[in-house]
């Protein structure tokens, strides 16, 4: 017995040892891509996460707005990609921009990132808006997901959560992402998951050359709104978690693993122009349908809001020119 319980003790050893190695290069910036930040149980391999990825980034893509801004988009990608070449990700990443208010961003599996404009006008600095992109990939290197969907599968199995169907999932998961600025309802992220994503995110900032408290920043002005408009960022409060401790705990983590630096990007000019032509665009569009002619329409009691629509149904009525 005595062989067989000093195998299985060098065993637990070695497994603490490899343990407490990887924990240690989580916490060391320099060890960025020669780690393994997915650990867990996963059924998914890097392949089929990918092919699964490009089926719902393509759903979403059908069934969202995207920003046709040639500039806007270049720009969002190229900020994207350093940032993911600073990173754990072992996926090529794909970054798109949606027309829409909604102060979200969100990652599917296999590295496909949305972004919506309304986060581009919260974000007044570069560093700010690096800071939800990074989080978004940390999300995706280290495939919170997969992770996610695979203990799903596993609870269903042991018959835990009877009823789930796990899988590709089709056009109305998809339209859910789109319509509903989340990436689907079972792939909202735990606590857990929203920390080691700021954790990680924070670290990709500072290996790109950013200024890693705009992510605090980014996430004060979050929690600022939800103070005063509640309904602003409900939704991405659905999906990503936010409590009291987050944004102390991103701060002190950003003091204990990143030595400090001279020099940070805090914001470019580019950053600047780009967002101001996002901004300036979309206020020519507003004011451009604010001149549309109005369609009227009868209220409950078939009366119509607009004396010259004399249209007998409740079909809508435009008002017409007296040929008098």
């Amino acid at each position: 017995m005595k062989p067989i319980f000093s195998a299985i003790l060098s065993i637990a050893l070695a497994a603490g040892a490899f343990a407490s190695d990887q924990k240690n290069k989580k916490d060391d910036p320099n060890q960025i891509g020669d780690r393994n930040v997915g650990k867990c149980l996963n059924f998914y391999s890097i392949d089929k996460e990918m092919a699964w990825g490009k089926q719902l980034a393509d759903e979403v893509a059908r069934e969202s707005k995207l920003n046709d801004d040639p500039i806007l988009s270049e720009y969002v990608n190229r900020v994207g990609q350093n940032l993911v070449r600073n990173s754990d990700a072992k996926v090529p990443f794909t970054f798109r921009v949606i027309d829409g208010d909604e102060l979200n961003a969100f990652a599917l599996p296999g590295g496909y990132v949305f972004v919506y404009t309304g986060l581009i006008k919260l974000a007044s600095e570069e560093d700010e808006f690096a800071g939800a992109l990074a989080h978004e990939i940390a999300h995706v290197a280290a495939r919170h997901m997969t992770c996610r969907a695979s203990e799903q599968q596993m609870a269903k199995a042991a018959g835990i959560v009877p009823g789930i169907l796990l899988g590709p999932l089709g056009g109305w998961a998809a339209r859910q992402a789109a319509n509903a600025a989340i990436p689907m309802t079972f792939l909202s992220f735990s606590r857990h998951d929203e920390s080691e994503a700021d954790y990680l995110g924070v670290q990709y900032m500072y290996a790109a050359g950013y200024d890693p408290t705009g992510a605090v920043s980014i996430l004060e002005k979050l929690d600022a709104l939800q103070k005063t408009q509640p309904g602003a960022v409900a939704r991405l409060l659905g999906t990503h978690p936010m409590d009291s401790d987050r944004i102390n705990r991103t701060e002190q983590e950003i003091q204990r693993i990143l030595p400090a630096r001279e020099e940070y990007v805090v914001s470019t000019s580019e950053y600047t122009e780009v967002r101001e032509r996002l901004i300036a665009r979309d206020a020519k569009r507003k004011a451009q349908d604010a001149t549309h002619p109005v369609l009227r329409r009868r209220d409950a009691d078939g009366k119509v809001d607009d004396p010259g629509a004399t249209s007998p149904d409740d079909r809508p009525t435009l008002k017409k020119h007296d040929l008098e």
